[in-house]
Parts: structure tokens; sequence; C-alpha cells
């Protein structure tokens, strides 16, 4: 088996997840990963599949590309190296929020912190909001620290950043940020 993944680009409306799981089933193909989001009115999605190693990655991509043109969508295919998986070292994962005025620079700001200090970002959401008159700028980073990690001088570079950015920002451990925001 070879694996590939799928991105998908383009305006949002219902049906983008149906037509192109479907094509990609019908091509032979078994999803393993799928993630997307919509910002403001684009949809994004990332499709990992695996497929018979006999399958052509042209034929998929000619078949996915076809059921979507009609919807005015982008799509392309990577074959996924089978050596290219990253090994995954141990690491606790950690949710960082921020929260304040929006400006030009906020994602660079911090995610230059986390790459400094060798910290992965799993996940990254951020959203301006406005309430009561005021434009707030909220950003939610899922991150894996590694064990290794000077975490006193991470926090503190991290928190440096954040007043220097104008920024509220919360670090937890993400068990205790689940447990805070269970509904």
């Amino acid at each position: 088996m070879k694996k590939v993944s799928v991105f998908v680009l383009g305006p949002d409306r219902p049906g983008i997840i149906a037509a192109v799981s479907k094509t990609l089933f019908e091509q032979g193909c078994n999803l393993e990963d799928v993630s997307q989001t919509i910002l403001q009115t684009e949809f994004m999605a990332i499709f990992i599949a695996s497929m018979n190693d006999d399958k052509k990655e042209e034929a998929v991509l000619a078949a996915v590309r076809a059921e979507v043109k009609p919807m005015g969508l982008f799509v392309h295919l990577d074959p996924l190296a089978k050596t290219g998986a990253r090994q995954q070292s141990p690491a606790e994962p950690f949710i960082i929020t921020t929260i304040g005025p929006d400006r030009p620079g906020l994602v660079a700001g911090v995610t230059e912190v986390l790459a400094s200090h060798g910290i992965n970002i799993t996940n990254l959401k951020a959203v301006s909001r406005t309430e009561h008159n005021l434009q707030n700028f909220v950003m939610i980073y899922e991150i894996d620290i590694p064990p290794a990690i000077n975490y006193p001088a991470f926090r503190a570079a991290l928190n440096d950043r954040g007043k220097a950015l104008g920024q509220d920002v919360n670090l937890q451990h993400r068990e205790i940020f689940e447990q805070i925001h269970r509904v």
C-alpha cells in the first residue's frame, strides 16, 4: 500500500467532504486521516488516504478534480514518502491561548518563540472577535513541548513576547485545559 495526501481548497459549500470521500472510495482509496476547516468563506481540507500500489496517483487526482470542478475547487495530490514519517520524540501536549487587540505580526511573533524553543505546533486556530466595540484577536495553539526544554526560559520568553504584542497569554497542559473547558 502507498499513501497520498489530497488537498482541496476553494469556496465553501455543503457536500465537499461527501464528494471527495466518495470519489476516493470509488477509486479504491481508504481514508486514514482528514482535517478540514473553513476560514471566513474559504474551505480547506487535507485527506490522507492509502491506495493499492498498482493504482496511479494521476487517475485518482483526475477523478477527484472532475468531481469537484463544478464546485470551483482546487485539488492537489502528493504521494507520501515511505521514509518521510517524522520520528516522534516524547513530548507533552500543551495549549497556548492568546487574547488581545488585533494587529499585524501576532501569529509570527508567537510562532517565532515556539520555533526558537523547538516546539512543534500540532494545531492552530486564530480568529478575530468583536465584543462591545472592541476587536480582539484570539489564538489557540495546540503544541507539543519536548521533555528536554528549559521550561522556565520558554515560559518567560512566551510571556515577554505576549506583553510586547499586547496579548494576554495562557499556557496549560492539554489535560488541564480540557478539564477547565469541559462543557
